[in-house]
Parts: C-alpha cells; sequence; structure tokens
C-alpha cells in the first residue's frame, strides 16, 4: 500500500481529486452503513432540506479528502506547503506570538485538515494530538508523512497530553481535531448543532493555560487549485467552566462548517459514544 501510494501520490492534485470524488461515491454505493452514518449525521446537524441540498457534493469531497492525503503526507514540506495559495486571518498568528504564552490550533474535520499542521510547520515549531489507526500500513505511512522538522507527534494518552503542556509553556503551537469522538469516560455528552454529541474535553481544558485559541481549517480549491488557509479568532473568549468551554468550542465547529458544510467529514460518526447512537426517524426516498 505505501508503494502504491508514493505513485498516487506524483499525480497532479486535480488528477488525484478526480479519482478521490470517483472513490468517495463508491464507498457510499458500496457501503449501507456508511450511508446510512452520513444521512444520520447531516440530517441531525444541517436538517433534512440542507442535508440532501449539500449530500451529492460531500459524498464527493469526503473521496478527494480521502486521496489527497498521499500528496500531503509524502510529497517534500515545501511542495506540500506550496498547495496552499492563500491566507486569510495570518494576523492572528502573528498576534499571538508577540503575547508569548503559546497558540492551541483547533481544526475540525473540515476541507484538508491534513495540510494545517503541515503548513504551520513552516513557520514555527508545533505539536499535534493524534490516535494511532489500527492499520499498521497506514501507521507507517502516518509516521512518513508527519516526519517532518518541526512538527511534532503527541500520542492521545497521559504521556502525549504532557507533551502539549510542555509545549505551550515553551510558547510554541499545539494542534489538535476538537470533534474527534472520545474514548468512553473521556468526554461528556454536548450539544453540537443542537443534538447531543459525544464530545472531548481536553481542548477545553488546554484552553485553561493561557494560550491564544485559533480556529483553523483549509478549504479545498476547485479543480486542484489547491487550499485556501483560513484562520479565525473564536466568536468569543473561551471561558467557564470545563464543559462550557468544551460546549464553546462545539458551537465555534459550528461556525466553521456552516461556511462550508459540503467539505466537512460527515461519515465520522460525531454523534456515537459509548456505544450510543441517537435513534433517527426511517428517511423517505433516496438522498
Amino acid at each position: 500500500m505505501i508503494t502504491l501510494s508514493r505513485i498516487l501520490s506524483c499525480l497532479p492534485l486535480a488528477w488525484l481529486h478526480a479519482l478521490g470524488a470517483l472513490l468517495g461515491w463508491l464507498a457510499w454505493l458500496l457501503s449501507a452503513t456508511y450511508r446510512r452514518h452520513m444521512r444520520e449525521n447531516m440530517r441531525l446537524a444541517l436538517g433534512e432540506a440542507e442535508a440532501r441540498r449539500v449530500r451529492a457534493m460531500a459524498v464527493g469531497e469526503a473521496g478527494k479528502g480521502a486521496l489527497e492525503l498521499v500528496k500531503i503526507w509524502l510529497r517534500p514540506l515545501g511542495e506540500t506547503a506550496a498547495r496552499v495559495v492563500e491566507v486569510s486571518g495570518w494576523e492572528l498568528v502573528e498576534a499571538a506570538s508577540r503575547h508569548g504564552k503559546g497558540i492551541l490550533y483547533l481544526t475540525p474535520h473540515l476541507g484538508c485538515f491534513e495540510i494545517t499542521a503541515q503548513y504551520l510547520s513552516t513557520h514555527a515549531p508545533i505539536t499535534v494530538l493524534y490516535r494511532q489507526p489500527r492499520q499498521a500500513w497506514l501507521q507507517a505511512l502516518i509516521e512518513a508523512g508527519r516526519a517532518r522538522p518541526q512538527l511534532h507527534l503527541a500520542a492521545a494518552d497521559l504521556s502525549g497530553v504532557r507533551s502539549l503542556l510542555k509545549a505551550l509553556r515553551r510558547g510554541e503551537a499545539v494542534g489538535m481535531l476538537p470533534d474527534q469522538a472520545p474514548k468512553a469516560g473521556e468526554g461528556r455528552w454536548l450539544d453540537f448543532f443542537g443534538k447531543p454529541a459525544y464530545t472531548m474535553t481536553l481542548a477545553a481544558r488546554l484552553t485553561e493555560s493561557g494560550a491564544a485559541v485559533i480556529m483553523v481549517w483549509a478549504e479545498r480549491l476547485p479543480a486542484g487549485a489547491g487550499y485556501h488557509f483560513r484562520l479565525q479568532e473564536p466568536t468569543q473568549p473561551i471561558r467557564g467552566s470545563i464543559e462550557e468551554r468544551a460546549q464553546q468550542i462545539n458551537h465555534e465547529i459550528e461556525q466553521l462548517v456552516r461556511q462550508c458544510p459540503a467539505q466537512y467529514l460527515w461519515g465520522y460518526n460525531r454523534y456515537k459514544g459509548r456505544g450510543r447512537v441517537l435513534p433517527v426517524p426511517e428517511e423517505g426516498g433516496q438522498g
């Protein structure tokens, strides 16, 4: 698989996105479980009408997101960073750097979320939280792709949390996916688009460090043109109890997703946790 991935990484990004869109539809057609998760998640978050409007685009975008990873992980860092052709909000990074208390980058499963830490690492050291995949070949691919000079990995365990805190104390940057479903006992049931979702609390705990919080995502541009790197302040300061902070982070993610709902990873079962899935009425017709 790694050899095939290296071959694919040499293809133009436009070709990978075209193949990825086909891959997305193939997954949709072959997996009833995937179709069910995607339909349920989109309907719970967006409502029936908006889910139907966005679904076809989201199926293709999910496939693009899967196949573009070989380009992000396996090409030289300079080439990967050059895929970012537009940046909005970089003044937030400059202001936070002057603040000197570290930066907490929160990147949801939106757009090309893998390129965010890679691009940021070309400017300053960053430590990112990651969860080891079950497949050995994918683990090897991730390690190869994230082996960048200023990009450090922190495992999703106690030692990894310590690494994140140490990085912030040094005034460095930390990155994570705040909408990743936590393990049983490590999260809280909080609203996400008005419905309960099992939500991690680690991001909320890290906001207590005094680090600047920046929401960041990379919009996938049409025809393989590259990515628009978007950095935004939270709509209001993140404060209060851990639960209140985690709830606000969920709301901040909602604000980003509404900007480009077709590029959110709806196949990721955001509403599942501890073996519980919210009941959803049967949908009439096909999406």
